[in-house]
């Protein structure tokens, strides 16, 4: 069916006009005079037979319904732009867009890539750091990393490892083990993407956990070296933390046992095809799973 779109170029200088505000900016930017960017706005609203703009003598402003429509347009470009993108890192379509959370990729994925990679030398791997699920539909990516114990709606999932964590600090604060009680009498180190953590972790050795905040990091390798250098009590995950706890650097804070807070897993969407790249990697990443079970 022709559907029938507005030109880029007006769509251009709509998107560039809600963002700059000022049709002297979009002209600069778009390398334009600004009586050719002027036509390419009125186009656009001749051909849209809706009222875009708000005119006045001091500047050119688009109506509330025409910057909801701006920010559609931006969203398309945005699409547009990393598509052109991908087709020039890998023309032959064997690229894999991978969301993943930076500290697992680090040390579980990217170590174990390199057979991947013999495998399969077609297939090339684009990794971005996500902290935080996100619409696989305005983003793109085919396929995530994610954590936790609840499912990423809309999506289908391979389960990758199970995370054991502990309470970890310097020996110089703490020589000996203590209890989880008279741990809450500690300073406590927060990783942001999971503010409950040590919450959950006090409620499996059944203590009420402090209520006073304690300092935040937004990643595990800086939280690994604050509590190694005496700042506080950090609940780290074991595979993150070995090589600290091998070199004495970090001690166990309690005698209690590593806990599991929560699941690593590969996520992809399930309104789309599966790409050919997506899943030669997951079939991959389910024998290396088996081969660790």
């Amino acid at each position: 069916m022709h559907r029938p779109l507005p030109p880029l170029t007006a769509l251009r200088a709509l998107e560039a006009l809600d963002r700059l505000g000022s049709a002297t900016e979009v002209a600069e930017e778009m390398n334009l005079t600004q009586s050719a960017v002027s036509r390419q706005l009125k186009t656009l609203e001749a051909q849209l037979d809706a009222p875009l703009f708000l005119r006045d003598r001091r500047a050119l402003r688009l109506t509330p319904q025409a910057e909801g429509f701006a920010a559609v347009v931006r969203e398309a470009l945005d699409k547009l732009t990393e598509g052109a993108l991908a087709l020039r890192l890998d023309p032959s379509a064997g690229a894999l867009r991978l969301a993943i959370l930076p500290s697992f990729g680090m040390h579980w994925l990217v170590p174990r890539l390199p057979e991947f990679a013999r495998r399969h030398p077609d297939v090339t791997i684009n990794m971005t750091t996500r902290l935080k699920p996100f619409n696989f539909a305005s983003e793109p990516f085919d396929a995530a990393i994610h954590f936790g114990t609840r499912a990423w709606a809309g999506t289908q999932s391979l389960p990758l490892m199970d995370e054991a964590v502990q309470p970890l600090a310097s020996h110089d604060l703490i020589p000996t083990p203590v209890s989880p009680q008279d741990l809450t009498a500690l300073p406590l180190l927060h990783i942001q993407s999971r503010p409950r953590a040590w919450q959950h972790w006090f409620e499996t050795q059944s203590v009420t956990p402090p209520r006073s905040p304690g300092t935040s990091f937004d990643q595990f390798p800086t939280i690994a070296q604050a509590a190694a250098h005496g700042l506080g009590v950090a609940l780290l995950p074991d595979f993150l933390s070995q090589a600290d706890r091998d070199a004495g650097r970090l001690v166990p804070a309690t005698p209690c046992p590593p806990v599991c807070l929560g699941q690593y897993a590969l996520v992809w969407p399930n309104d789309r095809p599966v790409p050919t790249a997506l899943q030669l990697f997951k079939d991959w990443l389910a024998e290396v799973v088996d081969a660790t079970a």
